[in-house]
């Protein structure tokens, strides 16, 4: 349980206003001051989900305000993230014009950070979703309208056929095969993935944790009423290549020529530049959530390298001492190799909820400058407990 004196601290701080002019962050801002327990009045789900951050869901992330903060009052001129997830920190640095890497274990966060911080010719990608949309109205006429049998390789894989109705899954492989043809293969790949993620058969309240199939009208908590599980995957196609259009097109008006890296690869090993001088990041929490079975879906559609027999504190390993043991070594291991490659009094700003005491700096060559404590307000699906993290701040020693 989070540290109660710590919760109370927070729940009188809901009383005031939380901040949010970001823009006013500078080297002079006294960190301390600000109320950062935003509620969704406060921080509205379309200021959070700004441009290319809503391209894809993913569990586990901060918010870019809260990024933001840091790095303006900071400004660091290479930053690196060794979870990047699906690439919060990279994003929000690159608007600023600031200079990041990123590595992660997960094949599918690094599609996702890249096609998130990628500069595309706007013109010609919305030339070409046009097309790509265009296509799949026809394909569609085509394979459903005169009864035309043709099966696709995804309609024999197993777990595919398990979580979806297979018309959507006729779908959701008509356009993996049409994208083939297109420029932007990653970014239409992400769109693929949101739309299949949509389309399982799961009910409509508990999309980040089904634990089976549904495959019958259900009672629906989210709509109040009953529901029929999804049968078909084309509206969300269509919707989500629009929106990811409509958001790289938003984010192309803002990004600088700052660059981005991001490395697939373990971040306890990674080659990284010298010169570093600030990390943000969020690691996995320990037992919590498995990084790769929460895009399993894409894994198994896309066909990429499961790689989650790596993964630092997965799910499935638990919360028990030993592996809370193992999951702070992970931890360490990374930080520790990444200080290697920081500059002289580089900061390092880790985002966590440490309920149970296992960071500590000076095991891994840092000392403790600072810590700010929040509390997350959970808006999505059922998940509506009390959650609190810490942005511990640590400098290297």
């Amino acid at each position: 349980m989070y540290d109660n004196v710590v919760a109370q601290k927070i729940a009188k701080r809901y009383k005031e206003k939380p901040f949010t002019d970001f823009a006013s962050i500078g080297p002079e801002t006294q960190l301390e001051t600000l109320n950062l327990n935003w509620r969704e009045r406060d921080l509205p789900e379309i200021v959070r989900t700004k441009h290319v951050h809503r391209l894809h869901p993913y569990m586990g992330k901060f918010i870019p305000q809260l990024v933001e903060i840091f790095l303006r009052k900071f400004r660091p001129s290479l930053i690196y993230d060794p979870f990047c997830g699906s690439g919060t920190t990279l994003v929000e640095a690159n608007s600023l014009g600031i200079d990041s890497i990123g590595t992660d274990i997960s094949i599918f966060n690094v599609i996702l950070s890249k096609v998130k911080t990628k500069k595309y010719d706007v013109v010609r990608l919305e030339k070409e979703v046009r097309n790509l949309l265009s296509k799949l109205h026809l394909q569609e006429r085509s394979l459903f309208g005169n009864g035309n049998s043709r099966r696709f390789d995804q309609e024999d894989n197993e777990y595919l056929k398990t979580w979806f109705a297979p018309k959507a899954l006729k779908e959701l492989s008509i356009y993996l095969e049409l994208i083939n043809e297109c420029t932007y293969k990653d970014l239409l790949k992400i769109t693929l993935s949101r739309a299949t993620r949509s389309a399982r058969l799961v009910t409509h309240y508990d999309l980040d944790f089904p634990k089976k199939p549904q495959t019958s009208e259900y009672y629906c908590y989210k709509h109040d009423r009953t529901c029929r599980p999804i049968d078909e995957a084309n509206k969300f196609l269509v919707r989500y290549t629009l929106d990811a259009l409509y958001r790289v097109k938003e984010f192309d008006r803002i990004r600088t020529n700052s660059s981005v890296i991001v490395n697939h690869a373990d971040s306890r090993e990674v080659n990284l530049p010298k010169g570093i001088d600030m990390i943000f990041t969020s690691p996995p929490y320990v037992g919590l959530i498995d990084y790769h079975e929460q895009h399993r879906y894409a894994y198994e559609l896309l066909g990429l390298e499961n790689n989650e027999e790596k993964e630092i504190g997965a799910a499935k390993n638990g919360q028990s001492e030993q592996a809370r043991k193992e999951y702070i070594k992970g931890i360490n291991d990374v930080l520790a190799h990444s200080r290697d490659y920081l500059t002289k009094d580089a900061l390092a700003l880790i985002v966590v909820n440490d309920k149970y005491r296992l960071y500590k700096p000076e095991e891994v060559g840092f000392k403790a400058v600072g810590k700010i404590d929040r509390h997350v307000n959970r808006r999505t699906g059922r998940r509506d407990t009390a959650f609190y993290e810490s942005v511990l701040i640590w400098k290297k020693d």
